[in-house]
């Protein structure tokens, strides 16, 4: 397959919800592997500092509002730690489930994904002004979501044990690293679609009229 080829398939309208979905994926990728590089070969030069002084807001903040939707929306009886940004409550076989919010779980990798996803993504600049500080805030409540979740699988099911893949997996690594780490990836999946649906696309028929 010469580049002409591979030029024609793309601009084909029949191939455009596949292309659509390859230029998602390639992104997606693409930020995963330069985000690697980036933290543990460069580990955030140039804007270390910067990045670190983020980091740090971020947690604080994303604890504060799981605290908050714990203690007022869920009445969950919460015991908390802010020095070392630790929840926990009674679980339900009578020790306690916890969750630690370390810097890796603050919301800035995944604000970092979008804003690259959609910065190189086709669509209207003018809705791509909104749209992505929309994202943010979106981002920002998934990760009360997860984090809740994660908390909430422990205090409900404590003794989740499963040996997959060589791995025994108990309920915290089920929560964290399976189940609310694919729910963050699919509500960012979300709003991608909408954006092809809503703007992008639109954007290629008011073209194609012009």
């Amino acid at each position: 397959m010469t580049l002409a080829d591979i030029k024609a398939y793309c601009n084909n309208p029949k191939n455009r919800s596949t292309v659509n979905v390859g230029m998602f994926v390639l992104l997606i990728l693409s930020f995963h592997f330069l985000y690697l590089v980036w933290n543990e070969v460069l580990d955030y030069w140039p804007i270390r500092k910067a990045v670190y002084r983020l980091m740090v807001w971020s947690v604080d903040m994303v604890f504060s509002q799981s605290c908050w939707v714990l203690d007022r929306i869920l009445h969950i009886d919460i015991t908390t730690i802010q020095e070392t940004r630790i929840i926990a409550a009674p679980n339900k076989s009578g020790g306690w489930a916890s969750v630690i919010i370390a810097p890796e779980c603050a919301s800035l990798k995944q604000w970092l994904h979008w804003i690259f996803l959609m910065l190189l993504f086709p669509g209207p600049w003018k809705h791509k002004a909104w749209y992505i500080p929309a994202g943010l805030v979106i981002i920002e409540w998934t990760n009360v979501v997860r984090i809740c979740g994660i908390l909430i699988m422990q205090i409900l099911w404590p003794n989740i044990h499963i040996h997959l893949l060589g791995s025994d997996i108990n309920t915290f690594h089920l929560a964290h690293d399976y189940i609310f780490k694919a729910f963050f990836y699919f509500i960012i999946f979300l709003m991608w679609v909408l954006w092809v649906e809503k703007f992008y696309n639109p954007s290629l028929k008011a073209k194609q009229h012009e």
